[in-house]
């Protein structure tokens, strides 16, 4: 048989299809805490600079433009915005109370009025038909122009402060009594004045006659005294209700709101899928230039000319990486996005410091990355190592988290307002904390023997991923087998196996031993083969010599 055919045969005879030894994952485990560290690092804190976090987030809300003014920290997001408002014009009061709105529901109060079908919002008695009466705005008309809410959102200031739900008919000594104060700040002031007001009434009434200003005086200060708490407090919280949800629906419905939404969050998704893609390219770097320096120390070359060439080195890795990093930028770009619609929606009822933002984004990087080792596992991991890998990404996610909390702890200390000492300090602490925690978690997943144990019994359990990662690894040896096949004379092995089967037909049609015999010598012939007992005249020979030895070629 030819060297091509023993191949062959031997390649068939040998090739198994099972998966070659795995090599020991946590032989180098220093290694791989330093790589996940030091990428937690690189991006969390190296790279921050590419993402801008702002007080309020990066979208005007409602509730936070209410602040500005009253909260330091707490300004336009978008300057047009900020122009809208300083241009939004004085208050006109006579315009408010002119409005055709206003005159109506006047007129209509004016005719229940005098049908004495009217009650008063404030008192909740009938109102007498020839009592003074005014129509009140539960939420001031000023309040109503000036509020930067109502301006971001664009609704006419007048069409809000003259609805139904923010009229309401009521004693004119009330309604002038009131002023400028709001609601709550009114019924504060009233409550106060309360036993003086009694007083001043008891000695009014003492009095046997009384001129036409204590007659004025003693009628204004009853009817404040029917002032029913309550009743003013559930009008201004249904007017408060009603209008906030008209400016809160006209402006998270409007093309600005979502325009400027859609404009941040794809800014932040950039920044941070750059900021996790460079992270990678660095930390590729940074691992070459460290095996140089090395290297250099062992005295293997000029320092500076290795640390050179091993840039260069670390960005041809990072190039061959591509698919890899590009993976990471459309997994920092989603947490980007996903990060900046939660932070906007948080600021619509609440306003989130600087910190909750970085939370909140880093949080999602690592959700992000979890989901995709969960559900798109790029990597194989069977069952067991995939919820591992997951659980590194979240607890080095937690390790951020943890030390941004633990900076912002310490700049509120005292400490904090030290110069230089303020920055530095809670700085090396968060990267300190991130670091400790980090290698700590990964410590436990990697060492911890339950949970060693643990993932080594779901990485036995049937699932799509490991059906999915065997076929792969057929595919793989089905492949080396057929490149294996590929390298066989395919001409000669259909020539021989023609011999063959001219032999065994030959064979099959032989009768005696001596035909058997013939038959066997001109196979031989044919295919050019040796007889194994060469140097003898006939196998009778052979057989009578008792040294001497069968040789198969």
């Amino acid at each position: 048989m030819t060297k091509n055919a023993v191949g062959f045969c031997n390649f068939v005879g040998v090739l198994e299809l099972n998966d070659a030894p795995i090599e020991d994952a946590y032989e180098s485990i220093f290694d791989q805490y330093e790589k996940v560290v030091i990428q937690a690092l690189a991006t969390s804190f190296g790279l921050d600079f590419l993402v801008q976090d702002r007080y309020g987030g990066d979208v005007d809300t409602v509730h936070n433009v209410r602040k500005i003014g009253k909260d330091p920290n707490m300004e336009y997001k978008n300057k047009q915005n900020a122009d809208d408002y300083a241009n939004r014009g004085d208050y006109d009061s006579s315009a408010y109370h002119k409005d055709k709105r206003y005159v109506k529901i006047n007129a209509r109060e004016t005719a229940k009025k005098e049908e004495g079908k009217l009650k008063d919002s404030y008192t909740g008695e009938k109102v007498a038909r020839n009592a003074k009466m005014d129509l009140d705005h539960a939420i001031s008309a000023k309040e109503i122009h000036d509020d930067p809410g109502r301006v971001l959102a664009e609704i006419d200031g007048e069409e809000l402060a003259n609805c139904e739900e923010n009229l309401n008919p009521t004693d004119r000594s009330i309604n002038r009594s009131m002023g400028k104060d709001d609601m709550e700040a009114y019924l504060i002031k009233w409550k106060e004045q309360q036993p003086a007001r009694q007083t001043r009434i008891k000695e009014l009434k003492e009095k046997s006659k009384l001129s036409d200003k204590e007659r004025k005086e003693l009628n204004k200060l009853e009817s404040l005294e029917k002032i029913n708490p309550a009743l003013m407090r559930k009008k201004y919280e249904a007017a408060r209700k009603a209008y906030d949800a008209k400016v809160n629906r006209v402006y998270y419905t409007s093309k600005k709101f979502w325009k400027d939404t859609g404009i941040a969050s794809a800014k932040l998704g950039i920044s941070m899928g750059l900021r996790q893609a460079l992270g990678l390219v660095f930390t590729e770097i940074w691992f070459t230039v460290r095996d140089a320096i090395f290297k250099c120390k062992q005295g293997t070359g000029s320092l500076f000319d290795a640390i050179a060439k091993a840039v260069k080195q670390g960005l041809n890795n990072a190039k061959k990486k591509f698919k890899t990093i590009w993976q990471k930028f459309i997994e920092g770009a989603v947490a980007g996005v996903l990060s900046s619609l939660v932070t906007t929606l948080a600021n619509i009822f609440f306003t989130t410091a600087k910190n909750t933002i970085k939370i909140i984004r880093e949080s999602f990087a690592s959700l992000t990355r979890a989901f995709n080792i969960l559900f798109v596992n790029p990597d194989d991991y069977p069952l067991g190592d995939k919820f591992v890998e997951a659980a590194k990404v979240l607890s080095t996610g937690a390790s951020v988290v943890a030390g941004s909390m633990v900076a912002e702890l310490l700049r509120k200390t005292p400490m904090g307002a030290i110069p230089v000492v303020g920055d530095i300090v809670p700085t090396f602490c968060n990267v300190l904390v991130t670091g400790i925690m980090s290698c700590s978690f990964l410590h436990f997943f990697d060492r911890n023997k339950m949970l060693r144990k643990a993932v080594a019994w779901l990485n036995k359990r049937p699932c799509i991923d490991n059906f999915t990662a065997s076929l792969k690894k057929q595919a793989e040896l089905l492949t080396r087998y057929l490149s294996e096949l590929m390298r066989i004379d395919f001409d000669l092995l259909k020539r021989q196996e023609e011999d063959f089967s001219f032999a065994a037909k030959r064979l099959a049609a032989c009768r005696t031993a001596k035909e058997v015999n013939g038959c066997l010598h001109s196979v031989y012939r044919r295919l050019n083969l040796s007889l194994p007992w060469r140097g003898y005249e006939n196998l009778d020979a052979f057989m009578n010599d008792k040294n001497s030895r069968l040789v198969f070629e």
